[in-house]
């Protein structure tokens, strides 16, 4: 039942306290639970941090070193120079920037389809694409390495980018955003004269740009971070990505440089991190424009 402000100021004087300490009690035990989260996803990163800048010695040592005393900074062009990481980065970069475009394409394209076109078996198409989402990736793994192996495109950039310009997460995403679209206002741009391109263009994504970032920012991680596909669709050096290319420099008989391999890892991790950082400013200024709007 809900307490009026009359009923609340009738309450003995120990009664409020007690609420008014059981409710700051409980806002502490929030900031403590969201500290210890945050310090879940913080000191790794910060361990690997440090640790790049550690010899062998001070990364065993217990209890933790956690501030290099004297930082090994050669511990950065000994990883770049352990393996080809110049060509890495390019493969990587590529095979990112051409997958990404393509997959938000695709989706943005079939998002607009299954909202606001009609034609038969629409909801079926619907049906079909929640069914994918339940398709674990490896399940897909030797159709596709049949197919893009036919084609003559092992080692290839399309051969790594082709299977993963289709994802049903990405297009069900924007198909649920499209959904909360205004309608007259795409009702008045075709009255105007708007073809579907230009609706697509010129009004929807715009409308819809904290999903948008928010489905690119998701689709970047995936395929920057792509390991096993990669891994089976080449078997050339220089055709290999980041995630593949720290593998080269872990010793087959475990006596690993933990300080080089740490450096190598900021070298895949840093720029994720600062696309996140930049794309979070979008989603946060795009979500508070949206609530504000009437």
């Amino acid at each position: 039942m809900d307490v009026t402000a009359d009923e609340a100021r009738s309450r003995p004087r120990g009664v409020q306290e007690t609420q008014s300490r059981w409710a700051g009690l409980g806002s502490v035990m929030q900031y403590v639970l969201l500290l210890l989260t945050a310090l879940v996803f913080i000191v790794p990163l910060f361990w690997m941090a440090t640790a790049s800048l550690k010899g062998l010695q001070e990364i065993y040592t217990f209890p933790p070193v956690w501030i290099p005393t004297q930082p090994k900074w050669e511990n950065y062009p000994n990883a770049w120079n352990a393996a080809p990481f110049t060509r890495f980065y390019i493969n990587t970069l590529i095979t990112t920037f051409f997958g990404v475009g393509l997959e938000i394409v695709n989706a943005a394209l079939t998002a607009y389809a299954l909202v606001f076109l009609r034609f038969p078996g629409k909801n079926l198409i619907f049906i079909v694409l929640l069914a994918a989402l339940m398709i674990p990736v490896q399940v897909t793994i030797l159709p596709n390495y049949l197919t893009i192996a036919a084609l003559g495109w092992l080692n290839t950039y399309q051969g790594i980018i082709l299977p993963g310009a289709s994802v049903a997460f990405t297009a069900f995403l924007l198909r649920q955003h499209f959904l909360t679209l205004p309608t007259a206002l795409l009702e008045a741009a075709r009255l105007e004269g708007a073809g579907h391109l230009q609706l697509l263009w010129r009004i929807v994504l715009p409308l819809s740009r904290p999903v948008l970032v928010t489905g690119i920012l998701i689709s970047v991680v995936a395929k920057w971070n792509d390991f096993l596909w990669p891994l089976i669709v080449t078997n050339r050096l220089n055709m290999r990505v980041l995630p593949i290319g720290l593998s080269y420099l872990f010793d087959r008989e475990g006596n690993n440089q933990w300080g080089i391999i740490m450096a190598a890892t900021i070298f895949v991790v840093m720029p994720i991190v600062i696309l996140f950082i930049w794309a979070q400013r979008h989603i946060i200024s795009g979500l508070i424009a949206g609530a504000t709007k009437g």
